[in-house]
């Protein structure tokens, strides 16, 4: 596999997604996916989208966020109802790359421009309060359908026609792997020290382990 299909582009803007009564919990994670315009791809973010959290969503590491169009029909047979795309908050709806055969460090071309595999995506109780599923974040780790995060190398124009096309691997740590260590294997402290040498790898992420 040299490429990924984009199945949807997404953005969106903070709103508050609590209930009526509920505290106000301000995120953007409802996204609208984006089929014709050609959007601006910067350091930090796709133009037009946002983020609420800028601890843990967006910045230099976190500029767009994938999700594998492949496990849609799992979360459908497991929570009974089926998940529209961007259903995770994700920017990228991608067929072709999972967490298995994403590698951090991996290099794309998108459109103008290059793009690197940077961490997973940690699960959000957000996606909990947006679907009404309290332990969908327990679920996401303990499958590893985590989805992930990519940091921007050159700045570029992008659109849902172009394809991520693979260019370099700089690891032999795929993301499913990173998960693996981080909720599964713990005590794993040889595991761990490889993690937290790669320079590829998130600044946030190795803090994490």
């Amino acid at each position: 596999m040299n490429k990924g299909t984009i199945v949807s582009l997404n953005v969106g803007t903070t709103k508050n997604i609590a209930g009526d009564h509920e505290k106000e919990v301000l995120s953007a994670i409802n996204k609208q996916s984006i089929k014709e315009r050609v959007l601006h791809l910067s350091s930090t973010q796709i133009e037009g989208d946002e983020q609420a959290d800028l601890i843990n969503h967006g910045g230099l590491d976190k500029a767009v966020c994938v999700y594998p169009y492949e496990h849609y029909h799992y979360w459908h047979k497991l929570l009974g109802f089926p998940l529209l795309v961007g259903a995770f908050g994700e920017n990228i709806t991608l067929r072709g790359f999972t967490e298995a055969d994403t590698f951090i460090g991996d290099i794309f071309q998108w459109g103008e421009a290059i793009v690197q595999v940077s961490q997973p995506r940690r699960p959000c109780f957000k996606v909990a309060k947006r679907h009404g599923v309290n332990k969908f974040p327990l679920y996401i780790k303990e499958t590893g359908y985590s989805g992930y995060y990519l940091r921007v190398l050159q700045t570029g124009n992008i659109s849902a026609k172009d394809p991520l096309i693979f260019q370099e691997r700089k690891t032999d740590c795929s993301i499913e792997y990173v998960n693996k260590i981080t909720y599964h294997d713990k005590q794993n402290q040889q595991a761990i020290n490889r993690l937290v040498e790669l320079k590829e790898l998130s600044p946030a992420w190795k803090a994490s382990l």
